[in-house]
């Protein structure tokens, strides 16, 4: 009779286990991208951004469309003073940004060239400037939590905290992360104040003095997809708030009530940016609709709508 051999056993696949690893190891170096760049935020803010009408768009500031005509432009002599914000100014058709680290406000041409600079004497850490009604300035000091309200014009050399009076903003949730936004809103007759972390939107009332009205009262609508606030600024046109955050590279649109428009993100490869935004510190927005941003240390953008 002839016996019959036995196979030898199978061994186990192994190329399926590993090929499943791989993908595993692939998804998660995938989400951890995502996390890093902040592509949760911007995942979010994409699906809410299609659900506007062309209605909507059309009255809104619609941040998708602006591209950057002039990008990382430096600021020359400004590399160890680092720009924190900047504002329009429509009475001279330029800009004045604040830097934080050697307190001191930089006169901007449109084109971010520098016209002059006038030190603050007696700031710690301002981080906020808006312009409001005849040539008043609006600057906010993080390390001390003040707001002051400076006169600006021609003939300023320099600027005393002494001189001018200031409103004490309170304590902070995070103290190290204070008041870092503000804007003028002039449709409301109001300052509009932004605390950096956790993100969060305020309003004191004034006529477009030097004199504010009552308490500065939380806004109705502060909950923001945003890691970080660091700048504010209002369209003039629209009414709408734009809130910038360096931690997110992002620049988000607000209408009226508070609710999220549209959103441009600081990355490099969008909006005619050739490299990401290194940290987007500054915002604002002249009456023709385009957009200035000053970065840390000493960056100069500016964006224009293509549509």
């Amino acid at each position: 009779m002839a016996t019959t051999q036995a196979l030898p056993a199978a061994k186990p696949a192994r190329r399926p286990r590993l090929r499943y690893a791989w993908s595993l190891l692939a998804v998660a170096a995938a989400y951890g991208l995502a996390f890093a760049m902040h592509w949760d935020d911007r995942g979010l803010l994409w699906l809410s951004e299609h659900l506007q009408s062309p209605t909507q768009r059309q009255v809104s500031v619609w941040l998708p469309d602006y591209h950057a005509v002039i990008d990382a432009k430096p600021l020359p002599g400004m590399e160890e003073d680092e720009a924190s914000d900047v504002a329009y100014n429509p009475q001279t058709k330029t800009l004045f940004a604040v830097m934080g680290k050697h307190p001191s406000l930089v006169e901007l041409s449109l084109q971010g060239d520098v016209l002059r600079k006038i030190p603050l004497v007696g700031w710690s850490n301002p981080e906020g400037v808006a312009y409001m009604p005849n040539g008043l300035l609006a600057i906010t000091d993080e390390r001390r939590h003040t707001l002051s309200i400076v006169q600006v014009d021609a003939n300023t050399r320099e600027l005393n905290s002494t001189d001018f009076p200031h409103y004490d903003l309170g304590a902070s949730e995070n103290q190290n992360k204070g008041f870092e936004g503000v804007t003028w809103d002039p449709r409301n007759q109001q300052l509009a104040l932004g605390e950096e972390r956790p993100p969060a939107l305020f309003t004191w009332k004034s006529d477009g003095s030097q004199l504010l009205k009552g308490d500065k009262q939380i806004h109705v609508s502060n909950e923001l997809d945003l890691r970080n606030l660091s700048a504010l600024a209002i369209d003039p046109r629209t009414g709408h708030m734009l809130v910038l955050s360096a931690d997110s590279h992002l620049l988000l649109e607000l209408d009226e009530k508070g609710e999220q428009v549209s959103f441009m993100t600081l990355l490099g490869g969008f909006n005619g940016l050739k490299n990401t935004i290194p940290r987007a510190e500054g915002v604002t927005v002249d009456e023709a609709g385009n957009l200035y941003m000053v970065s840390e240390p000493n960056l100069f953008y500016r964006f224009e709508k293509q549509r």
